[in-house]
């Protein structure tokens, strides 16, 4: 932006400032939304918000007024019994200004229901030109890091938040409606424990500790339930330090819930459910198109066995190379290039890492995922059948996963041998193993009744239910490289 420009825009604004004419309070009545709902002649209508639009013809100016439910036109006209409020308006207002505006509605002689202005106050002044209109902010990177522009000219980007605000108000609803308890756990916590991840470390000044961010709340949810908390769930800010991609994300929203006396079965069928009325909520139907996809939530959803579809996609039995030097053999042998370092990987997360690669993407109508090898899942109960699985189920959509579940491990002495077997692959290079939780497993040795639990990734789910094309357009800020300084170096000159 120039810089004559914007000089001239704040001598404006100073000007404005000191004659006291930036009012600090308006009457809003109706949302812009509202307004445009009205009929002709509706009068004594107040509404305030940014100017993003307007054309002066003679003795006659058209604004566009802007909030985030939407933007209406207004029309601001010279007459001979108050001439002031047209004059005024012209001289003081420009495009980015907030104002509050009064007046009745009409429909002008192009058929736009159009608010006519009888008085007005000027709210604030913007400083800085805004982008150009019809094409709004279309470079990537400006649309991260200033969104709050990207939200006033892109009407797509606020129907994705919009959408992700209704997403989780279904959800917080349906589990409240079954008798779920919103709580709230620890994100500083002492132990990185719920999930196979890279925690990130940080230095508690007071206490003197180390301490990691959390990469899941599961472990705390579980000790509600066990103080008695029937069914609990968190809305939990995670964070995990790992890869960027397409659908990953660093610090993210995670759903967590938890039923006692549930199994993953009937879990299963709530979830289930649950998804299918989130679909038609949001939808109003439950057939959409999602990313260039027909997908139909009706009906009974399949169910897959989490071997069975690897050998089917690439010929390889994960029950047989059962050890992560047969297995790591075999995928070279079969020229499979993992996105991940095979050489870095436990058996658990290189099996994790070859499905992604040769099954994921091929799972496009909605279906379940079953019967996960023991290795994978250390905090899942084993099945009573078969030990060497799990009671686990992922829900997938257009090969994106957006529901993990389980029937939860309330065995003590089981859940020790899991996490001694963890620290053994951190031990030999896996940092994404889970280390030992010692305050957890106290807790679990007092006693859990039988738990089902459920993850679901809110900034994925609403990715592939708007049909985003990378997660970052889900989130309001994600975190960029800086463009000046870096923290370390702001921290230093304050």
């Amino acid at each position: 932006m120039s810089e004559n420009i914007f000089e001239l825009k704040k001598t404006k604004f100073l000007e404005q400032r000191e004659k006291g004419n930036l009012a600090d309070f308006y009457n809003k009545t109706h949302t812009v939304e509202e307004v445009s709902k009205l009929s002709e002649g509706t009068q004594n209508v107040s509404t305030a918000g940014r100017i993003v639009g307007m054309r002066t013809m003679g003795k006659i100016i058209f604004a566009h007024i802007y909030d985030f439910s939407g933007k209406v036109q207004i029309c601001v006209r010279k007459t001979d019994d108050n001439p002031s409020v047209f004059d005024d308006f012209s001289a003081n207002v420009s495009i980015g200004d907030f104002v509050g505006v009064e007046g009745e509605m009409f429909i002008t002689k192009t058929g736009e229901l159009t608010l006519r202005v009888g008085q007005w106050k000027l709210l604030n002044k913007c400083l800085r030109t805004l982008p150009e209109k019809y094409h709004g902010i279309e470079d990537i990177e400006t649309r991260y890091r200033q969104r709050y522009l990207d939200i006033i000219m892109n009407a797509e980007s606020r129907d994705v938040f919009k959408k992700r605000f209704e997403i989780v108000k279904s959800l917080r609803r349906y589990l409240e409606d079954n008798g779920y308890l919103e709580v709230e756990t620890p994100i500083l916590q002492t132990t990185p424990s719920g999930a196979l991840a890279r925690p990130f470390y940080t230095h508690h000044n007071a206490l003197d500790i180390e301490c990691v961010m959390r990469i899941a709340c599961e472990t705390y949810l579980k000790r509600c339930i066990g103080a008695g908390m029937d069914k609990v769930f968190e809305f939990a800010r995670s964070f995990r330090n790992e890869g960027i991609s397409a659908t990953h994300l660093q610090d993210f929203t995670m759903l967590e819930f938890y039923a006692s006396y549930w199994n993953s079965d009937k879990m299963r069928k709530f979830v289930e459910g649950m998804m299918r009325d989130l679909i038609h909520k949001i939808f109003g139907t439950v057939k959409v198109t999602l990313s260039g996809n027909e997908i139909d939530f009706s009906g009974d959803w399949p169910v897959y066995e989490y071997a069975e579809l690897v050998f089917k996609d690439c010929g390889i039995d994960i029950k047989k190379f059962n050890t992560k030097e047969t297995l790591k053999k075999e995928i070279k042998a079969k020229n499979i290039r993992l996105d991940d370092d095979i050489e870095t990987l436990g058996w658990a997360n290189m099996v994790d890492s070859l499905y992604k690669k040769v099954s994921r993407p091929k799972l496009i109508q909605p279906c379940f995922l079953v019967k996960y090898p023991v290795e994978m899942a250390p905090l899942a109960r084993r099945n009573a059948k078969e030990p060497q699985y799990v009671d686990f189920f992922q829900f997938l959509v257009n090969g994106v996963e957006l529901v993990k579940a389980y029937s939860e491990l309330v065995d003590p002495i089981d859940q020790r041998e899991r996490f001694e077997e963890q620290m053994q692959a951190r031990e030999h290079g896996d940092d994404e193993a889970m280390p030992i939780d010692e305050e957890f497993l106290t807790a679990m040795e007092h006693g859990f009744p039988p738990i089902a639990g459920v993850g679901i990734g809110i900034d994925r789910l609403t990715m592939i239910l708007c049909g985003c094309d990378n997660i970052k357009d889900t989130i309001l800020f994600p975190l960029l490289r800086p463009q000046h300084h870096t923290t370390e170096e702001n921290i230093e000159k304050n």
